[in-house]
Order: C-alpha cells, then sequence, then structure tokens
C-alpha cells in the first residue's frame, strides 16, 4: 500500500518519496488514517518501526488543510513535547523534512541552550511546536508564548513524559492548552499504570498496539554475557577489540559512571566518548556527530540516549549495567536493529543483578541466552540464570551504520524522573588521542523513529 492511499495529500506523499520511502510501517497504516479523521490515539510500538512519521505527516496534513487558523505570532497550532532535547531536535528536522513541500514554521524549545534565538522564533508565526517540558515552562514563565491555540498535542516517549518525574510539568501543561483538541501518545512501551493514566489525557481514544506489549524489535539478537562486576570493564574491552571495530553504544546507569567507563576504553585504546545530562549541549552535540561521523568508535551513554538516538544501522548495543526500570532496557536495546536491520544487544550481567534480569525477562516474556565468555567466567556466589544455548562471544560486523539526531533534559520544574536512578559526575565529551585502524564511519540518514 503506498502512502497516498492512506489519504495523504500529492505534497506529503512526494516529500516521503524523495526520502525512499515506499511502503508503510504497519503504526503507520494504522495511525494514519485514524489521526486524519480527528480520533485522540494512544499508539504502541516497537522502536525503529517510524513512530515519528506516523504522527508528524497527518499533523502536517490537518494543518495544511485548515490554513485559515494560522495564528498570531507565539501561538502554535500543533505543540509536540518529548523529554530530551536530543528528541526534539530529531522531531522538528522530521517536520522540516517532510513539511517541504508545504512550508510549515517550526520552532524548538529545548534547554542547554541560549534562549535568545528561542525567543527570535516565537515573534513569528509558528505552526507547529516542539519543546521539552521544561524549557516549554521557563517560556511560559517570560509570556513569550501562548497555548491557547493549540488544536493537535502530541506525547512522544508517553511512557516517560507520564511518569513521575514528568507528570507535575505535564500537568501544569494539559492545564493551559484548549479543552477541545486532538491528542497523541506514542511510545514503545506503556505499563499498564501508564495506559490508565492516560485515560486522563484522552477523550475516547484509538488504541493501536503494533506486536506484543513491550517487545523488542524483532530483529535485535539478545544475549547476556555473566561476569564478576569487577571485570566488566576488561570483557567490554575484549569483546570491543575482538574482530572489527563496529560502532558502539554503552549503557551506563550513572553519569559518573559513563565517564569513567570512558576514561578506560580509551585507556584501553578504544576511541570513545560519554554522553549523559551533565554534558553541556556543545560537548553532547560533538560527542554524538563524532559518533556518526566515525571518529569514535564507543558512545558511552546514560539512558538519555535510550529515548532519542535514531540510530538506523547500528550493529551493536551493549548494556554494561542492567537499568533499574526493566521497560528502559526496551528503548535501550531499540537503538539497534532499526528499520529492518538486523541489531545485538549484550548485557554484562553480574551477579547483583539477577533480580533485574530477572524482571526483565518477565517483561519480555521470555528467557534470554546466556553464555560465559571463555576467560571471564564469575567467581562463587549467586550467578544469572544458567545458559539457555551456545552463543558466540558478541562480534559482529556489518559493512555500514547509519545514525540520525540526537538528546535529554528533565523538566526544570519537576522532580528527578526516579529517585532510584542516581546520576552524578561530570567529564569532557571526548578524549582525543591517536589510535591506529579508526572505526568505520557512521552515515547519518533521516528519521526512522
Amino acid at each position: 500500500m503506498p502512502f497516498a492511499a492512506l489519504g495523504l495529500v500529492a505534497d506529503l506523499a512526494r516529500a516521503v518519496a524523495t526520502q525512499g520511502y515506499a511502503t508503510p510501517t504497519p503504526i503507520q497504516s494504522q495511525a494514519i488514517p485514524m489521526i486524519l479523521a480527528g480520533c485522540d490515539l494512544l499508539a504502541a510500538a516497537q522502536t525503529g518501526t517510524g513512530k515519528t512519521a506516523a504522527f508528524t505527516l497527518p499533523l502536517l496534513q490537518r494543518l495544511q488543510l485548515d490554513a485559515s487558523g494560522a495564528l498570531p505570532a507565539g501561538r502554535p497550532r500543533a505543540l509536540v513535547l518529548t523529554p530530551t532535547r536530543e528528541l526534539a531536535a530529531q522531531i522538528a528536522d522530521s517536520v522540516r523534512v517532510y513539511g517541504r513541500h508545504v512550508a510549515p514554521r517550526t520552532a524548538l524549545l529545548v534547554g542547554g541552550v541560549s534562549m535568545g534565538p528561542q525567543f527570535d522564533a516565537l515573534r513569528r508565526r509558528v505552526d507547529v511546536l516542539v519543546a521539552t517540558p521544561g524549557r516549554l515552562l521557563d517560556h511560559l514563565s517570560q509570556k513569550t508564548v501562548s497555548l491557547a491555540g493549540v488544536e493537535i498535542l502530541v506525547l512522544d516517549e508517553a511512557d516517560r513524559m507520564l511518569d513521575l518525574g514528568f507528570l507535575p510539568a505535564i500537568r501544569r501543561l494539559l492545564a493551559l492548552l484548549p479543552k477541545r483538541r486532538q491528542t497523541l501518545l506514542f511510545s514503545a512501551t506503556f505499563a499498564e499504570p501508564i495506559r490508565q493514566l492516560a485515560g486522563d489525557f484522552l477523550r475516547d481514544p484509538a488504541v493501536i498496539d503494533i506486536a506484543p506489549r513491550n517487545a523488542p524489535a524483532d530483529r535485535v539478537e539478545q544475549q547476556v554475557h555473566p561476569v564478576d562486576a569487577e571485570r566488566k570493564t576488561a570483557l567490554l574491552s575484549h569483546l570491543l577489540s575482538a574482530g572489527g571495530r563496529d560502532a558502539t553504544l554503552v549503557f551506563t546507569r550513572t553519569k559518573h559512571g559513563a565517564d569513567r567507563l570512558s576514561r578506560q576504553l580509551e585507556r584501553d585504546g578504544i576511541r570513545t566518548a560519554a554522553l549523559h545530562g551533565n554534558k553541556s549541549q556543545s560537548a553532547r552535540t560533538r560527542a554524538l556527530d563524532d559518533f556518526k561521523q566515525g571518529r569514535i568508535q564507543v558512545l558511552v551513554a546514560t539512558d538519555i540516549a535510550a529515548r532519542g538516538l535514531d540510530i538506523v544501522q547500528l550493529p551493536r548495543v551493549v548494556n554494561y549495567e542492567l537499568p533499574h526500570v526493566p521497560e528502559d532496557y526496551v528503548h535501550r536495546i531499540g537503538r539497534t536493529g532499526r528499520a529492518g536491520y538486523a541489531g545485538l544487544a549484550i548485557s554484562l550481567v553480574s551477579a547483583d543483578e539477577t533480580p533485574r534480569l530477572r524482571d526483565i525477562q518477565r517483561l519480555l516474556g521470555r528467557q534470554l541466552p546466556s553464555s560465559v565468555v571463555e576467560g571471564f567466567a564469575p567467581s562463587g556466589g549467586r550467578r544469572p540464570p544458567a545458559p539457555t544455548a551456545p552463543i558466540a562471544s558478541g562480534v559482529r560486523h556489518h559493512s555500514a551504520h547509519r545514525a540520525g539526531p540526537p538528546t535529554g533534559e528533565r523538566p526544570a520544574s519537576s522532580s528527578p524522573r526516579r529517585s532510584t536512578r542516581p546520576e552524578a559526575g561530570s567529564g569532557n565529551a571526548s578524549r582525543r588521542h591517536h589510535h591506529p585502524n579508526p572505526p568505520r564511519r557512521v552515515v547519518t540518514t533521516g528519521d526512522r523513529a
């Protein structure tokens, strides 16, 4: 089925074709007609299946078909809220790319950068406003923007937006929106309490569930390597150095841990940068650009990167530490295996993380394959579940990697997302050393998030 068959106007179908997309994904096929019909929507689909296009294309069409509804400066007609800066930037880019023939006026409001250019953008007409909650509240307090004319509200990564960290800010923003509006919630995971909470914001919504609830992408091979906690860094360095120099995204639980691991990998001769919320926006942008351009092999990140990096053909993700919240595992490994490409997700699991692994497997509804890497067998004491299948050491070769734009911020006016997720420390985005055999370049592509 071509995109035009979903009811998209010629200008939007042409923009999609220019990006090289001929056939809608399942989430696009189901969501686009419902949004065009004006329905509220709660949509869940696996990572990397085209959720951004699923709401951006019909949003643009609805605004274009009612062009007479243009509002004065600083009064957007559509509002897209995201939990992180990089995801917001990615969505704003998608609006511009898909709207190239309909010319929407787009503004981006995120923290970590000067408000000056944002003031300038809000002095003009704005059709689509993409923002993180904290910076939007800053502008509302200064009366530089009004939400009184919003016709369509989108919460992307809605499960994160409705958790305890963001919920107070979201409630404050919803109170400023018109009661009569279309509300769209998109995410890869929706825990049942979040689904129930979403009912407070939606009017008789249509519900779309693509694939089983909270399921990772089909083409992601997952494997667990049991290892002692103090030997994780050595095992990671071993996996990264064995065979090819594939680009790899590594997740830690804390900012300090990301900095420490990045420095150690640099000492091991592996070009590495850290990405987390204590970095300046310029440092975060530089680290991501170095990763995409192949100047570094490894990007060590906290969960800031699990919700916003559109990395279409990243071959490998490593969980250096398992997340506190099982749903975050799905988002982490969703950075690989995107848009139909194969991917590999490795988890290094120490004995003290066995309860977290058990929670993740309960969420997924299955046990993950587990194998001990030769030379790194864990010592006595509690161990992760025994191997269920023989698997390789975790090295896979791909001929190309492609990555999209960057992310991360929490609302300035609310409490941290979860008090059980401590993050502290800082460090340089990238340490410049000479290394032989530089990693292959990661080529940037358009939106597939």
